[in-house]
């Protein structure tokens, strides 16, 4: 599979592969989010597969330094980057080092920037949901936030790709947190001050581990998308 880095804003690149989902839920999709720092060194958010293509492509644009594995659910192929990027360090989502046992952390990811993308990065440990313990990312300079599972943005019409997770969740054709994701909201309370928290943040771009980029209007669509709250 030849996969390509997409240069969406400068210095914010995403990379795009397939992802199936075990039995025959079907195919999700997902998307890695690289950022290049003002040393010149690449922050990945969410690593796809390591192909070949992709790390030729980085190696291109800067020298890996930081590899982020967001939430509890999304870290199948950091240990791939690991190998291939020694100098990089590895970040977690808490709970996550429990989970991988197989892999050195080097921080754990809450709520105050690492000091390696402090001033350039910010983020937030949404609250409300200890199963996921998902990060969000905020890149000012590109106005661009980042979610992983808590926001889905899949078409409607992209709904047979996986029609019976889609159907168990009601993800595709709305952007938001699906049923699945609401239930693990477990706490509105907290969660309300993180989304409050979050839209501080002057944000336009949405970008998603699963479906479409939102190019603008995204501030206004996540306030909506967690109104029920």
């Amino acid at each position: 599979m030849i996969t390509t880095l997409k240069r969406i804003a400068p210095d914010v690149w995403v990379a795009e592969q397939p992802f199936k989902l075990p039995f025959i839920l079907g195919d999700i999709g997902c998307r890695m989010t690289i950022i290049r720092l003002a040393d010149g060194g690449l922050f990945l958010h969410s690593p796809v597969p390591l192909e070949v293509d992709i790390r030729s492509t980085l190696d291109e644009i800067g020298p890996v330094r930081a590899i982020v594995a967001p939430s509890r659910a999304h870290h199948l192929f950091v240990g791939d980057y690991v190998k291939a990027y020694t100098a990089a360090k590895l970040h977690s989502a808490p709970g996550l080092p429990e989970k991988r046992k197989d892999l050195n952390f080097d921080s754990i990811l809450g709520n105050d920037a690492d000091p390696y993308w402090q001033g350039q990065i910010e983020q937030h440990l949404f609250g409300g949901a200890p199963l996921l313990n998902e990060v969000v990312f905020f890149h000012p300079a590109s106005c661009t936030v980042i979610f992983t599972d808590l926001i889905f943005n899949v078409p409607a019409e992209e709904a047979p790709r996986a029609r019976l997770f889609n159907w168990l969740t009601g993800a595709a054709g709305h952007f938001g947190p699906h049923r699945l994701i609401r239930r693990m909201i477990s706490d509105r309370s907290a969660a309300r001050i993180s989304v409050e928290k979050i839209l501080q943040w002057d944000f336009d771009r949405v970008i998603v581990s699963h479906g479409n980029i939102l190019e603008s209007g995204g501030h206004d669509r996540v306030g909506a998308a967690f109104f029920y709250l």
